[in-house]
């Protein structure tokens, strides 16, 4: 498993933000905390939905670009595609 990771979360209003981090549990506290993404300080709660795993950092930009451009009729395909793929990294973080 690689150090990289790119996540969603769902934000308290229903909307999704993207990132990338190398420690993703640690990174939805900082969301929480109100010290992540300004999108998500007036959003909080978020509830980390979906993870995966990247090989590097310039993956892990690439695919949080990916992820971004998606509608959100795909982003939600993709968490309910990722969900036992996001329990089992979870898992192992």
């Amino acid at each position: 498993m690689s150090g990289y990771f790119c996540y969603i979360v769902v934000c308290a209003d229903g909307t999704y933000y993207t990132g990338w981090s190398t420690a993703p549990l640690r990174r939805e506290r900082e969301h929480n905390r109100g010290r992540g993404a300004r999108y998500t300080r007036f959003r909080r709660p978020v509830r980390l939905v979906y993870v995966e795993s990247v090989p590097n950092r310039s993956a892990a930009l690439r695919r949080e670009q990916e992820i971004k451009s998606l509608p959100r009729h795909r982003k939600q395909a993709l968490i309910v595609a990722g969900t036992q793929q996001t329990a089992d990294l979870l898992k192992q973080l």
